[in-house]
């Protein structure tokens, strides 16, 4: 993130935030589960007389975490991220390891409150909005110390607890 763009960054944002404590370990990656996987996508809408082929199980933990040592789940308290599928009690991985690009959820740290927000990139310049186009402008303000924990890589959404 630019110096510049870490001017426009602001504290009081607790919408969003990621459920605390804050201390954790990255993940432990244990030996593989495969689970059978559907060949073909699940409708939404109408049936298909084709949806009961299977094709080879995966082990999800190799789906979703690249870099183990890296890779951290916290769990979402808030609902700032929900236009880009991130909503209150998800598991998200995120992954220390990647360089944010523009239009990536990051779990970012400003002033010492941990919080999701959308990194952007625009006309050279880096800042941060929120996921939920109902919340205002994310107005930072000047002095704020920022930093990204993490790039969102995985968002998992419990149904039934």
């Amino acid at each position: 993130m630019s110096a510049q763009a870490v001017r426009y960054m602001t504290d009081g944002d607790r919408v969003g935030a990621i459920a605390k404590p804050w201390t954790a370990s990255p993940v432990h990656v244990g030996p593989p589960i495969l689970l059978a996987v559907y060949l073909r996508a699940v409708r939404a809408g109408f049936p298909s007389p084709a949806d009961d082929y299977l094709d080879a199980p995966i082990d999800l933990t190799q789906t979703l975490i690249h870099n183990a040592p890296a890779t951290f789940i916290m769990t979402v308290a808030g609902d700032s991220a929900i236009d880009v599928g991130i909503f209150d009690g998800s598991l998200i991985t995120v992954d220390r390891s990647l360089v944010p690009r523009d239009g990536d959820a990051v779990v970012v740290d400003v002033n010492g409150e941990r919080s999701i927000k959308i990194f952007r990139i625009a006309g050279g310049r880096s800042s941060l909005t929120f996921g939920n186009r109902r919340y205002p402008e994310y107005e930072p303000g000047s002095d704020a110390e920022i930093d990204i924990f993490g790039v969102v890589t995985n968002t998992v959404r419990r149904f039934r607890r």
